[in-house]
């Protein structure tokens, strides 16, 4: 349980942090740090950064409690696994010629590791404390 809820509460920090930045200053994040392009809506952005927040809070709440819910990790463990195979296959096939791909890759490499880590922690878990039911 212990994996488990370390990445749950590293991935809702992430997650927390992503979320207030694309809220407060999407163009500064995309613009300015990742060089992504000027001619974008940001609602979108704002909107995604709600939706992050949101899911770090969910994160959290199953952290301090992951020794009952932990089954409730697959439906962030499902997040994460397929938000790293689109942000994985955008990165090295999707972007516009002489788009900056930096964003996508460092996106890529820590959606990656927390697919892993919930995965590894999932599969810890249930060796813990099998499925309910």
């Amino acid at each position: 349980m212990k994996a488990l809820r370390r990445v749950l509460t590293l991935q809702a920090a992430v997650w927390a942090l992503a979320g207030v930045a694309l809220l407060a200053a999407p163009r500064f994040v995309l613009v300015t740090l990742f060089d992504q392009s000027r001619h974008q809506e940001f609602a979108w952005m704002r909107l995604f950064g709600a939706q992050a927040l949101g899911l770090a809070m969910l994160m959290v709440l199953v952290a301090h409690r992951v020794e009952e819910l932990w089954w409730w990790s697959w439906a962030f463990a499902f997040v994460a696994v397929v938000t790293a195979s689109v942000v994985l296959l955008n990165a090295a096939f999707g972007l516009a010629p002489h788009e900056s791909s930096v964003l996508w890759w460092v996106f890529s490499a820590i959606t990656t590791l927390f697919s892993l880590g919930l995965l590894y922690g999932l599969y810890a878990a249930s060796r813990e404390q099998p499925f309910p039911g």
